[in-house]
């Protein structure tokens, strides 16, 4: 991916994830809280069809109270669906919508719709329950990743993709290399000649199926792994008969005993510390630089203050985010016209607070995630953000010992 397309993918990733995470916190009493999946395929109209005979059967509930609930809330979620056309947006959407608890025996109507997820829903769903059904959404939250795949032998060879933990086989092949023959003499190396020719022909026809597949994809994917025997794979990417671009994503060989489908399967599990390291090089290296400037150069700054005041500046390069930071930042005016910010945790009350610079009381502006805050900022500056995995030692102390929020510089500020 390019750089812009990274960071446009962290960002629906992490506010992806802040959607989950709020859906998780609710609760409903009884089965009021309705989730519905819809898939890219399926028509607006036969939706509200299937809302429409729901809410006749939520008509037979004993119960006054959850009859009613889950009756607004279809009513809700039926209001919702009439503002889209013929089908949902691209990868499908999921409605959720139910009365929640908000303590002492009172509740509030919640409607949440998340368009377009980062993969396509696969399975349409629909579920009244005690609390929302988010567990396909979390499941594409751990299914992030494109990589080309790619077994071949002298005999067949498969091409797929591996989306997320799903083995997609799409292409196959089978050669016409004959076997080896024993008797020498001419006809020997008339026939060696040949089958050369027809092996080169092979690897040219599995190129060609895996060009026509990823070079469409190359700026989205990840990665390419290449299986088979040796010298059969070694041949193959020796011989540069991958496109150029593809060539480049390649980022390892694995020997793998099956070409056909299920060696897609086998590629991928030989290929799983490779895989594991893919996720995360990209954080590793941004980390990396981080602290070689803040060991031995001056172009870091981190903690919340410091990065903020940079990052007004201009001065900050690259905006380092722990993804899993979760705090909100309250903003202050003061009569002497100074502002204040102060980091919070998300869900804790907003504290007393005093003007850091004349000591007097400020009236409080603005609440708002401190995220959504500081990438505001960076925006206008032509800042790049990036968000950082804490699934490795580096990144664990950006979290912890950083309080999740660092940058790289362009230039030293002092600050």
């Amino acid at each position: 991916m390019s750089t812009s397309q990274t960071e446009q993918s962290d960002r629906k990733k992490y506010e992806f994830r802040r959607v989950i995470e709020d859906l998780k916190e609710h609760e409903g009493s009884g089965t009021q809280l309705v989730s519905i999946y819809i898939t890219p395929e399926e028509q607006i109209s036969s939706v509200v069809a299937h809302v429409n005979e729901e809410y006749s059967e939520a008509s037979n509930i004993k119960s006054k109270q959850t009859r009613t609930n889950v009756q607004d809330a279809l009513k809700s979620i039926k209001d919702r669906l009439r503002y889209y056309d013929t089908f949902p947006p691209e990868n499908g959407m999921a409605v959720f919508s139910g009365a929640i608890d908000t303590g002492g025996g009172r509740t509030e109507m919640v409607t949440r719709v998340l368009e377009d997820p980062p993969q396509p829903i696969q399975s349409s769903l629909y579920r009244c329950s005690s609390e929302f059904v988010t567990e396909p959404l979390e499941e594409m939250l751990a299914d992030q990743g494109l990589f080309g795949l790619v077994v071949l032998d002298r005999r067949e060879a498969n091409v797929g993709w591996l989306r997320g933990k799903r083995i997609e086989p799409v292409k196959s092949a089978s050669s016409l290399v004959p076997g080896k023959q024993r008797k020498g003499g001419q006809s020997a190396q008339r026939f060696a000649r040949l089958r050369l020719e027809a092996i080169d022909n092979f690897y040219q026809e599995v190129a060609g199926m895996a060009d026509d597949l990823m070079v469409p994809e190359r700026h989205e994917i990840d990665g390419i792994l290449v299986g088979g025997p040796s010298p059969t794979k070694d041949e193959f990417l020796d011989g540069d008969y991958l496109h150029h671009e593809l060539q480049d994503k390649v980022i390892g060989k694995f020997d793998v005993a099956y070409t056909d489908e299920s060696g897609l399967s086998d590629l991928v599990d030989s290929a799983s510390d490779a895989l594991a390291d893919q996720e995360v090089m990209q954080d590793k290296a941004e980390m990396e630089e981080f602290f070689a400037e803040l060991h031995g150069g001056d172009l870091a700054t981190y903690g919340f203050g410091p990065t903020r005041e940079n990052l007004v500046l201009g001065s900050v390069d690259r905006l380092l985010i722990s993804e899993d930071l979760r705090e909100d930042v309250v903003s202050y005016d003061c009569p002497e016209s100074h502002t204040d910010h102060e980091l919070v945790g998300q869900r804790a009350e907003t504290p007393d607070h005093t003007c850091e610079q004349c000591g007097s009381e400020p009236v409080e502006v603005e609440r708002e995630d401190v995220i959504d805050h500081l990438i505001s900022i960076a925006e206008q500056r032509g800042t790049e953000t990036r968000f950082i995995s804490s699934d490795f030692e580096k990144g664990e102390q950006l979290l912890d010992a950083f309080g999740g929020i660092a940058g790289i510089l362009r230039y030293s500020t002092g600050v």
